[in-house]
């Protein structure tokens, strides 16, 4: 399926951190996987106070939504990353920390990180909402 997703940086627009301003997908199964938080299986929230912490957790949560669905990180079409905070400093580690994971194959694709004032469970600092053209 990977050979039926293109990616592509048209020249007139500004060089990228990794990631391709345009995905394309010929055809398939499309899955949409909710926002991915670090939380673990017992539902409890994973690291408070480390982003580093649970930027891991929410990869980790990543790669076992996609195996259920025998999806691999290249299959990822769409990415946004959703960050609790202003700082950019903060939003590059976590930018970092996901494109240097085993998850990162992912972020090469179309995608979006923001800054948040607010994510769904308290103390929760990144949350990864994935779109993945499943393989046939």
């Amino acid at each position: 399926m990977t050979e039926k997703i293109t990616r592509i940086n048209p020249e007139p627009l500004h060089e990228t951190p990794g990631y391709h301003h345009i995905t394309v997908v010929e055809a398939g199964r499309t899955a949409y996987l909710a926002g991915q938080c670090p939380l673990d299986r017992t539902g409890e929230l994973v690291g408070s106070g480390s982003l580093e912490t649970q930027v891991d957790q929410v990869v980790a949560n990543a790669l076992a939504a996609l195996a259920a669905v025998s999806a691999r990180p290249e299959h990822v079409v769409r990415s946004v990353i959703y960050v609790r905070s202003e700082d950019r400093d903060m939003l590059a580690t976590a930018w970092r920390r996901l494109t240097g994971s085993a998850l990162g194959p992912a972020f090469t694709t179309a995608s979006t990180l923001l800054g948040v004032a607010q994510l769904g469970f308290a103390g929760q600092l990144v949350e990864v909402d994935l779109t993945v053209a499943l393989p046939d």
